[in-house]
């Protein structure tokens, strides 16, 4: 599996897992439509906060993950940032300046 397939996976789950309590509603439609999934990069952890902070703004699910340090990544260092699922146009806002991975 690819890094950009493993971010993605660990990202989908902990938002999957947020809105399945809090938006069922919109879980059901994003599986309806082929739950869709982008793996891209910023480039630093303090980019990810901000991305983060701007989909929150814009009441977009945003999940970021800490690594556990189990091996070359400090332990708390924020390393994945889940945004979604929601509506394409907000959150293109926060992610169209961003590379593929």
């Amino acid at each position: 599996m690819s890094v950009g397939k493993i971010a993605a996976h660990h990202a989908t789950l902990t938002c999957y897992q947020t809105l399945s309590a809090s938006n069922p509603a919109l879980i059901r439609q994003w599986e309806r439509m082929g739950q869709t999934k982008v793996a891209l990069k910023c480039d630093s952890e303090d980019e990810l906060l901000l991305l983060q902070a701007k989909a929150k703004s814009l009441n977009i699910c945003a999940r970021s993950i800490q690594d556990a340090g189990r091996t070359q990544i400090a332990a708390g260092s924020r390393t994945v940032l889940g945004i979604g699922p929601g509506p394409v146009r907000l959150i293109n806002q926060v992610t169209s300046k961003l590379r593929l991975l």
